[in-house]
């Protein structure tokens, strides 16, 4: 076997390497005995085909797994003799005919490029200095928490006979629906209670019971959207008979001990400790997402060096294909909307730039201070994934079992928090109070 490094340009490296048809011959030889006492063919006891037979039957087919094994194991030494640290895949460029590779009539051959990690040395955390906005939550704001509770808890409360609906109010009402004077399936029911205004039903029911009162009687004339979930009607002119049996008024929920165990807690101090402890939950939350934006800004500032090409333009094409995929749906935030393609590229391939940067600096700082992870803490990951899917868990946990590369994007941030402890532990941290908006204040992207 010959190993030749052919070029070295920045980050990129190119080898040239050569295994002889000879030593693919003796591999092959290998593999076939090492084979032969599972081989079980027509005409011969099981485990006793001869060598040459099956040679003769499977020869070239076992070469293509032997050449395939040998350009992995040839790969790697390249790697490990010459110390690289690959930054992704290597590429493997065949030089010789393939056919002629596997009858053993010509060498292997092939070019192998390399994209490496750049050398750098990552700054020492215990230098680095920040400043974490903390805010302290108030009785003001934890009783307007409660109050939010309160809100999705609401009720309503039968209005006199004379009261007319308004946006807001609840009607009780039964209906019976029809496409051309026929019924339809899904299209009648009886004591229904449907809120105005809250668009829960086909667009513009709701606005033509505005105004009703008990015992009126109307027909309520829409159009099903196009598409709609039912073909059948999607598109189509139909007309609810209605009759609105009471109107109902919107009663705000009383905070109160009767209230609280509606939440399964005993008393409205319960639900009040309860509900601080989130709160407070949250904000702490929301201080570290401030402290951690502060930290990756400084460790893009502190570090420049060059980037492996093709790790940014892998990261560049993921970003690409999110921002396509919204302009399309037309979710592109205002600011982005105003852009040419050619400025919104030039503005996320420099993301693209920092994203790779950052998990290159994360990775080196990570490895230096031997930070590790567990295999239980990957296992709760992968659960806390497959919970997002109910019913189909053990699919979502076979899936990542059976590809690593899956798995490798669940370690990866769990990785990236690690070495943000480690720095937050390390670093001279000062704390400074500011108000609820300033620390929910939005940041750019990370």
């Amino acid at each position: 076997m010959q190993i030749k490094e052919l070029k070295a340009e920045g980050l990129s490296h190119t080898y040239s390497v050569t295994v002889s048809k000879e030593d693919l011959a003796s591999k092959l030889e290998a593999k076939i005995k090492e084979m032969q006492p599972q081989v079980s063919l027509k005409g011969f006891r099981p485990g006793k085909v001869p060598v040459s037979h099956i040679r003769k039957m499977f020869g070239q087919s076992i070469m293509k797994d032997v050449v395939e094994e040998t350009v992995n194991e040839t790969t790697q030494k390249a790697i490990n003799d010459n110390k690289i640290r690959p930054a992704g895949q290597p590429k493997v460029d065949l030089r010789a005919n393939g056919e002629d590779v596997t009858t053993g009539k010509a060498d292997l051959e092939y070019q192998l490029t390399v994209e490496t990690i750049p050398e750098f040395e990552p700054v020492d955390p215990e230098k680095l200095k920040f400043t974490r906005l903390v805010h302290e939550a108030d009785d003001k704001e934890i009783d307007a928490e409660l109050a939010k509770l309160g809100e999705g808890q609401k009720s309503y409360k039968k209005k006199a006979k004379t009261a007319k609906a308004k946006k807001g109010d609840a009607v009780l009402i039964d209906f019976v629906g029809t496409v051309d004077g026929v019924a339809f399936d899904g299209g009648a029911m009886e004591g229904h209670q449907l809120v105005l205004g809250s668009g829960s039903f086909i667009p513009g029911f709701e606005d033509q019971l505005i105004g009703s009162k008990a015992g009126d009687e109307k027909d309520v004339t829409v159009t099903f959207p196009d598409p709609y979930q039912s073909a059948d009607l999607a598109g189509k002119e139909a007309v609810f008979a209605t009759k609105v049996i009471e109107v109902q008024g919107e009663q705000d929920a009383v905070i109160d001990d009767e209230f609280a165990q509606k939440f399964g807690l005993a008393d409205l101090a319960a639900l009040k400790a309860a509900v601080e402890e989130q709160y407070k939950g949250q904000l702490d939350m929301q201080a570290r997402m401030k402290l951690k934006r502060a930290i990756l800004d400084e460790l893009d500032k502190k570090h420049k060096f060059d980037l492996p090409p093709n790790m940014v333009e892998a990261e560049f094409s993921n970003i690409w294909a999110q921002v396509q995929a919204e302009k399309e749906a037309g979710n592109l935030d205002e600011e982005d909307a105003k852009k040419t393609d050619k400025a919104l590229e030039k503005d996320y391939r420099k993301i693209a730039e920092r994203r790779v940067r950052l998990g290159l600096v994360l990775a080196e700082m990570g490895q230096k201070q031997e930070i590790q992870i567990t295999n239980e803490e990957v296992q709760q990951a992968m659960i806390a994934e497959a919970r997002q899917y109910p019913g189909q868990e053990q699919q979502v946990i076979e899936f990542y079992q059976k590809n690593p590369q899956a798995l490798a994007q669940l370690r990866a941030p769990i990785y990236e928090e690690k070495v943000v402890d480690l720095i937050i532990e390390k670093a001279k941290i000062t704390d400074k109070k500011v108000d609820k908006d300033t620390l929910f204040e939005e940041d750019g992207m990370i």
